[in-house]
C-alpha cells in the first residue's frame, strides 16, 4: 500500500512514536509518504526514518510559562494557509491515510474520501476513561482537532476499553543499571530561570536539564543539554528519575524502563493534567501543580519505579494495518496487552 503518515511536531511525542510505526510499515514493503506539521520540532536531529517527507505549518498550540495560552494561540493559528495546503496536497496515488492528532493529513483523507486511522495518546480521551480538565473546548478540540475513522487510542491502561499500551523504542534499555543520583529533567515549557532555581538546593543530585540552548553547559550538579534525541534516550537509560511535563511518550519510555517519574503537567491542557491524573491513580508517578521544591525532595527520596514490560506495539499496529481489518481495534488491543507484564526495579546497591 501507499500510506500517507500524519504527524503531529507540536510534541516530540508524536514523533517518537511515529517514527516506529513508520519504520515497522516500511519493513513490511509499504511505501510511506510523511507529512509533518506544526511547529518546528525540538529534537528534530533524527528524522530519516522519516523520509520522505514534507513540512507545513498545520495547526499548533501555544504556551507561556507552564499555561496554555488560548488567546494567543487563536490569533496565530493560519486558517487560510492550512486549507490551501489540503487542497494543493496530491492525495491520487495513496491507499490510505494514518495520522498521529495531525490535522492536515486527517482533512487530506475527509476530502479525498480514503481510509483514515489514528494512532495516538489523544485518540484514547474519546472513550470513556478518567479525565480531568475536561471542558467543552477541550472536548471539542480532541474530537475535531484530526478526527479518524478508526481511532487507536494509547494509553498506561486499557480502562476497559480499546486502548492500547504506548509505543516505545523496542527493547530500550537493554537492562542496563541506572546511577542512583542522576535525575533526567525535561520542562519544555517551563522558563529555564524558573528550572535553576527549583533544582539548585539539590545538591546530592547530578541534575541533566534539556531545554532550547545553543550549546551544553555544566553548572555544577546541573548539567544543561541542547535538545539530542540520541543524548537524551541516553541519559534517560541512565538515569534514576524523570521529572517532566505530563506528556505521554516520555513518561511511557520511563515507565518502559523502571524510572520514576515526577511531572508537572501544563495547565489548561486537558491531556497533561488527565496524565497526570493517570499516574497517579495507577500508583505509577508522582506529580505537582507548579515548580515546587518540596514535591521534588519528595519525589528523589521515594523507591525506583515500577518497570512495565511493553511489547512492541508498533509492530502489532503496523501488522494489523496490513491485515485490514481496521474495525477490529479491540481484538488488537487485547492482543497488546496480553503481552504486558510489571516488574519491580531494584535500587543499585541491591
Amino acid at each position: 500500500m501507499k500510506i500517507l503518515y500524519g504527524v503531529q511536531t507540536t510534541g516530540n511525542g508524536h514523533i517518537s512514536r511515529s517514527r516506529e510505526v513508520i519504520r515497522e510499515l516500511k519493513n513490511l514493503g509499504h511505501e510511506v509518504q510523511v507529512l509533518l506539521s506544526g511547529r518546528k520540532p525540538a529534537m528534530q536531529s533524527d528524522l530519516k526514518a522519516f523520509e520522505p517527507y514534507e513540512t507545513f505549518d498545520g495547526l499548533t498550540f501555544c504556551s507561556h510559562r507552564g499555561r496554555l495560552q488560548y488567546i494567543q494561540t487563536a490569533v496565530n493559528l493560519k486558517f487560510f494557509q492550512f486549507y490551501r495546503d489540503i487542497a494543493a496536497y496530491d492525495s491520487s496515488d495513496l491507499d490510505l491515510v494514518i495520522t498521529d492528532f495531525e490535522p492536515l493529513s486527517s482533512r487530506i483523507a475527509r476530502r479525498r474520501s480514503l481510509p483514515l486511522i489514528g494512532v495516538g495518546h489523544q485518540y484514547a480521551f474519546i472513550h470513556d476513561i478518567p479525565k480531568k480538565g475536561a471542558n467543552p473546548l477541550a472536548c471539542f478540540v480532541i474530537k475535531n482537532f484530526a478526527p479518524v475513522d478508526y481511532p487507536v487510542g494509547l494509553h498506561w491502561h486499557h480502562f476497559n476499553r480499546p486502548i492500547l499500551p504506548p509505543i516505545v523504542p523496542y527493547k530500550i534499555g537493554n537492562g542496563r543499571r541506572p546511577i542512583d543520583n542522576k535525575i533526567l529533567v525535561y520542562l519544555p515549557f517551563e522558563q529555564l530561570a524558573d528550572i535553576l532555581s527549583l533544582l539548585r538546593p539539590f545538591q546530592g543530585y547530578e541534575f541533566f536539564v534539556y531545554h532550547r540552548l545553543a550549546q551544553a553547559e555544566n553548572r555544577d550538579h546541573i548539567h544543561l543539554r541542547p535538545y539530542s534525541r540520541s543524548g537524551f534516550l541516553e541519559d534517560l537509560i541512565e538515569c534514576n528519575g524523570v521529572i517532566s511535563n505530563a506528556g505521554f511518550e516520555l513518561a511511557s519510555e520511563a515507565l518502559s524502563l523502571g524510572k520514576k517519574i515526577l511531572v508537572k503537567p501544563l495547565s489548561g491542557q486537558m491531556e497533561q493534567l488527565s496524565n497526570a491524573l493517570a499516574l497517579e491513580s495507577l500508583k505509577l508517578g508522582s506529580t505537582m501543580e507548579r515548580l515546587n521544591g518540596d514535591s521534588v525532595a519528595q519525589f528523589l527520596d521515594r523507591s525506583p519505579g515500577t518497570s512495565i514490560k511493553i511489547p512492541d506495539v508498533a509492530r502489532l499496529v503496523a501488522e494489523w494495518v496490513e491485515g485490514g481489518q481496521w474495525e477490529d481495534v479491540e481484538g488488537l488491543a487485547q492482543r497488546a496487552w496480553r503481552q504486558v507484564s510489571e516488574v519491580r526495579v531494584m535500587r543499585t546497591e541491591d
